[in-house]
């Protein structure tokens, strides 16, 4: 059965056999020699190198002890949480590399910690964005359900409410749905299929959408595309991403008005513009409108929750891709989807 030996176990141990073999040694050359004065010298060598091992053991000893207390503090240091921790890295030595593995844990066991807190604070910020949004429409249905539960309405009241509570309705799937390709496009559940195919079926796609709603606010439609432009990018979710571009556009641009759709082709990138005679953006918001759930103060009479340009950003960056964004009160605004022209690996 083997037993562990302690650090002073091994030194005794290895100290007794220096001697027993100097012993050894001196009576060996005593027998052979006869010779007191080389017997006396070989001693007093035999002691001072023992001295000297003694000594170079201690001080091992003393810098391992040292070490094993510092790594003790760190380890305690480090499981505590403790920020801001520093290592001694000396170069070129055992112990310096030691200290250099630990600060690479030690900073890898950090940014997991503020990984954790950024997205335990998302989840935060999402649940109350959500309650939030998901607060006004259930409140109007209690009081559209006690309305017609309480009262005695005419038919046509009550068809009156019947609608309204069917638009609230809407705004809460519209919600949930908007909430669904958020959560599986930000936790990587949704792989974007990147391949090269015609920008020109993707913008007839987008503007499918947007067709009826146009028409009924009058707005002139109008298209620049090449059909052979084909660039790398998902057909799908880019025309989702144009899609909410088209239908913030078609929402804030007053009847009569204009809405243009120009791509260019250039050597790294294509360009796609989605230009609007809307109401505007003032330019202190340009970064602002890509926040989820964010609206101005101004449009709150205008339906929408506020994540269709988030959405945009998420999709088109995921490709590589960029948005850039002018505009002008009074005048309209024009988004510039940028989709890179090969796709980088």
């Amino acid at each position: 059965m083997k037993k562990n030996l302690s650090t002073s176990g091994i030194y005794i141990g290895v100290g007794t056999a220096f001697l027993v073999l100097m012993v050894c040694f001196h009576i060996i050359l005593f027998h052979n020699t006869e010779n007191r004065t080389i017997l006396g010298s070989s001693i007093i060598f035999s002691l001072l190198v023992l001295l000297l091992g003694i000594t170079l053991i201690r001080l091992i000893k003393g810098k391992l002890t040292a070490f094993s207390d510092s790594l003790n503090a760190c380890i305690d240091d480090i499981v505590s949480g403790k920020e801001d921790l520093t290592f001694e890295l000396e170069s070129e030595t055992l112990i310096g590399k030691f200290n250099y593995k630990l600060q690479r844990l030690y900073e890898i066991m950090q940014n997991g910690k503020r990984q954790v807190q950024k997205e335990k604070q998302s989840i935060q910020e999402t649940i109350s964005d959500i309650s939030h949004q998901v607060k006004t429409p259930v409140t109007n249905l209690k009081m559209y359900n006690a309305t017609l539960l309480e009262r005695q309405l005419t038919p046509e009241k009550e068809q009156e409410f019947h609608e309204l509570m069917e638009t609230q309705i809407d705004k809460l799937d519209f919600l949930m749905q908007a909430m669904v390709k958020m959560s599986r496009l930000e936790t990587g559940v949704i792989t974007l299929s990147v391949s090269s195919t015609p920008i020109y079926d993707t913008v007839g796609l987008a503007l499918s959408g947007i067709e009826r709603t146009a028409e009924q606010k009058r707005l002139e439609v109008i298209v620049d595309c090449d059909p052979a432009i084909a660039v790398p990018h998902d057909k799908k979710w880019t025309a989702e991403a144009l899609f909410n571009i088209l239908d913030n556009a078609v929402k804030y641009t007053p009847s009569g008005g204009k809405i243009s759709v120009t791509v260019d082709q250039w050597e790294m990138v294509t360009k796609i513009d989605i230009t609007d005679t809307g109401r505007g953006i003032p330019e202190q918001h340009y970064a602002q409108i890509f926040k989820r759930f964010y609206r101005e103060d101004e449009v709150h009479e205008f339906s929408g929750i506020g994540v269709g340009l988030y959405l945009c950003r998420e999709i088109i960056s995921k490709q590589g891709g960029y948005i850039q964004v002018k505009s002008e009160i009074g005048k309209g605004s024009t988004f510039s989807v940028f989709l890179q022209n090969e796709r980088q690996l």
